[in-house]
């Protein structure tokens, strides 16, 4: 079971850091990543953190601005969001792949986290 948490308003330019806690799991035996849906448009991979050694994926559109990291300990991963962009407004979804190196949510699904940026 994958919590998000995490979402809010912000003015572009500014920061938010979204988590995805999976209670009770091993991170290093999953994938965890995040896609976005804004409204009107279809749902996009925004990051991703492999199973095992911890690849990380961006989209182009986020490269350089957002951040994936995985605690272990806390069993969470969290993407940290920087200079927030009015097009970065959508509901995100953190999923989880087992023993993978790509994100796509075959095992699951949190609920998703509203990230509304103004300009």
């Amino acid at each position: 079971q994958l919590q998000a948490s995490g979402g809010g308003s912000m003015q572009a330019g500014g920061s938010l850091r979204l988590s995805c806690a999976a209670p009770g799991h091993t991170l290093d035996n999953w994938a965890i990543g995040w896609f976005r849906q804004a409204p009107g448009k279809e749902r996009e991979g925004v990051s991703c953190i492999s199973s095992g050694r911890g690849d990380t994926y961006y989209a182009d559109s986020v490269k350089g601005r957002f951040t994936i990291s995985r605690d272990n300990v806390k069993a969470t991963v969290y993407l940290q969001m920087n200079s927030l962009q009015p097009e970065d407004t959508a509901v995100y979804y953190c999923v989880a792949d087992r023993l993978s190196a790509f994100c796509s949510g075959h095992d699951g699904w949190g609920q998703g986290t509203l990230v509304t940026v103004s300009s």
